[in-house]
This record gives structure tokens, sequence and C-alpha cells, in this order.
């Protein structure tokens, strides 16, 4: 080797390193890896759908499946269907599930009941035996502000989604009761039902965001805490606990208010109801979501939420008098046919709960004058409110809801045969 040579390699060493450890600097973070499951999601036992061998047929099944429960035909990715059989995509391979031919049909395996095989109930009690979880929404609480459904007008009282819904289920429940129903509360005071905390998502939060900064670290952690852990945990009770026939998840609606310490109250006021359905074309990819879709389905949950729902919708619309609400096209949710208050939307809850779900959302928490009726707080009878004599609010969402439940089971309970 040259003498000169001997000099200039090991400097052409270290500007090459250097040049490397730049790059490593310098180089845009690699982009997250597609995701296989929903945020705490895990990958599901798919031989829990052989119990549903031969209880669907073909035309049931795809109505369904490119009817309510999807947007678009991505599902088609991941489904072949035959007179005899549904394929699904699985992590590695397919499932195959026997469908059942035109009339031989077998019924479904289920905890939930729906009210035609529940048995004729006594006169004034036509929520006999039927078993009711309550899901009032959101935590409330000290946990208000965290989870963003909060704002405050100057030094009236802070309106707060969590404790507003827990109050009209603690009115709602002996409505409930004294038509014969059996009713738990998932939430029955302020707070969280899952013993984890938000700090416990912040090494998951990281991975997720890749390049987040701190505060955006913190904030996915949190919503990580308070939208989907606890919404787990609450599916787990209901589930493995409660079992009841349906679940009532009773929240308040609300449009942007911008700053919640100055926020901007508006003359909108509305209602509608959801069900479980319309997966977009990336929830239809997740393993874990695409089977929890699979279970509605296959249980034949959509029929019995549509016709609760109907009746729920009406009680609450007549009660309230509030118009349907009435989503962008670009949302990922149908309108129901037979009823404007009705749309599907495939919300963690309504897809966890392996019953029938009536997810209500009445009310636009900062209209000027459901603010109004927020700050009269609870009261018996009516007072005037806004200009006009009202209810209490939270009475009103009770009783409305309560009047469906009464009217669609004794509507729709088994008759005895006529003689």
């Amino acid at each position: 080797m040259p003498a000169n040579m001997s000099k200039v390699l090991p400097l052409l060493i270290a500007a090459l390193l250097m040049a490397g450890f730049a790059l490593l600097i310098w180089m845009p973070p690699r982009p997250a890896p597609p995701r296989a499951y929903a945020d705490l999601g895990s990958a599901p036992d798919w031989t829990e759908l052989d119990a549903y061998a031969g209880t669907m047929t073909r035309a049931e099944f795809e109505a369904l499946l490119a009817g309510p429960f999807t947007l678009g035909d991505r599902w088609k990715e991941f489904f072949e269907i035959s007179d005899a059989a549904v394929r699904t995509r699985t992590e590695d391979g397919w499932h195959e599930l026997p469908l059942a031919p035109p009339g031989g049909e077998s019924p479904p395996p289920r905890y939930w009941r729906p009210a035609a095989a529940m048995p004729p109930a006594p006169a004034g009690r036509p929520l006999e035996g039927v078993r009711i979880a309550i899901d009032p929404g959101h935590l409330g609480g000290s946990f208000a502000v965290m989870e963003e459904r909060w704002y405050k007008l100057g030094a009236r009282e802070p309106v707060t989604e969590g404790d507003m819904t827990l109050r009209v289920a603690k009115l709602l429940e002996p409505r409930l009761a004294a038509l014969g129903a059996e009713v738990t509360l998932v939430r029955d005071a302020p707070g969280p039902v899952t013993a984890r905390s938000a700090r416990e998502f912040r090494k998951y939060a990281r991975h997720r965001l890749r390049t987040g900064t701190p505060a955006e670290v913190r904030g996915f952690a949190e919503r990580l805490f308070y939208r989907t852990a606890e919404i787990r945990e609450r599916a787990r009770l209901v589930n493995e606990e409660i079992r009841p026939d349906l679940v009532l998840c009773l929240h308040f609606n609300a449009e942007a208010w911008g700053d919640p310490r100055d926020p901007e109250l508006l003359d909108r006021n509305h209602f509608h109801v959801l069900l479980n359905g319309s997966y977009t074309p990336g929830e239809i990819a997740l393993h874990d979501e695409r089977f929890e879709m699979l279970l509605k389905i296959l249980q034949g949950i959509h029929a019995e939420e549509k016709a609760l729902g109907t009746v729920v919708a009406a009680a609450l619309a007549e009660e309230s008098a509030l118009p349907p609400y009435v989503y962008k096209a670009e949302a990922s949710a149908q309108p129901v046919p037979g009823s404007p208050y009705l749309w599907t939307r495939n919300l963690l809850a309504n897809r966890l709960y392996r019953c029938p779900v009536v997810f209500l959302e009445p009310y636009v928490m900062n209209d000027r004058i459901v603010f109004e009726r927020i700050q009269a707080g609870d009261y018996e009878g009516t007072r005037p409110v806004a200009g006009k004599e009202r209810k209490s609010i939270y009475r009103e969402y009770a009783d409305g809801v309560a009047e469906g439940l009464r009217a669609y089971y004794a509507a729709n309970r088994t008759r005895p045969a006529a003689p």
C-alpha cells in the first residue's frame, strides 16, 4: 500500500461512518406496519363460529353483510360465499362455516332472548323477566375534562356528559323495574369501570404514533384508557356477568363547541339512535373486527336492534319533540329504512356487546335551550325553562325510553295460542 494511502484510508473510513450516522439521524421514520387488530384487540378464536353452522341461509347472510353491515364492497376480499358455506379469511388461511338450505335453519346460540321468544307477560308488567343493562356513557366526575365531554360557560354549572347519563340511568332504572325488568347498571357511579389507568398505555401509544410529541402520546394514551380499555371492560361485564337481553347505551349529543372554557352555544337540537353496522373497508380488514361483525350477523342481532330501536326512537321523539339528525354523505354511517331516527355505525360498544344494543344520542348539549335545561337540573313535574313549561330534561329522557320499551315488549312478546 502506498504511504499516502495509509494516511488517507482512515480518513475515508471516518467520513463514511459519519455520513452513515448522519443518514440515520435525518432518515424519516418508517411508517407503522399495517395493523391486524383494533386498538387493544387480540386474535379471535375462529372456532367460536362453528356453533353457528346451519343457522343462516346464503340469502340471509349476504343481505346482511352487503346491506346494513358494510360500506362499499371491499368485504369481497375477505369472504367467499356459496350456497353451501361462507369462507372467511383469517390470519393464516380461511375459516369455513356451513350455511343452511332455505327453510332448514336451526336457532343460533346466544345468551339473549328476542321479545318474540319470551313468554306472555302478566298484565301491567310487559317487561317481566326482561334482562336490561343500562350503560351510562362516558365517565364524568373528575374524568370529565380528560375525556373532553365537558364545558363551562362563565359562572354557570359545568356541563359533564358522563354525570348526565348516570342521572338518566338512575331515573330509568326504577321505571323499568316497575314494568317487571331485571335491570343492571353497567356503571353506577362517576368514574371508570376498568381498573387500568391512562399511564399504562404510554408505551403502546408511542409505538402506534411513532413520531408523536410527548403531549400527543399522553393524549392518545388517555383516549386508549377512557374510550378503549373502558369499553372493553364494560363489554366483559356485559357478556360474561350481566348477559342481558339488551343494552341501553345512554348518551347526549353535541356539536363542536370550540374552547370548553369559552364554548359556542348554538340553536341546533336533534336526536338519533345507532345500531351496529356500516363497517368501513379499513375495519373489515382487521381480523377481530371482522370476527365481531360475524357474531353480530350470525346471532340475528340486527333484526331485534332495528325493531327495538324503531319503537324506542318513536317514543323518545314523541316525548322530546326532537327532529332526526342526518349524517353527512361522507360519514361512516347509513340510514336504516323505516325510521328517520335510526342509523347504523360501527362503535366499540355496539360491536363488542354480544346482544342487541340501542345506542341513544338525544339532545345537543351546547344547544341554547338544552344548556338552560341542564342548568335547571332535575325536578319533579314541570317548570318554566327557556320560555316554556318543561319537564326535567333527565326525566323526559327516561320517560321516553321507558315508554318505548313498554310499548315494544307489550306488542311483541309471545301470545298464547287462540282456543
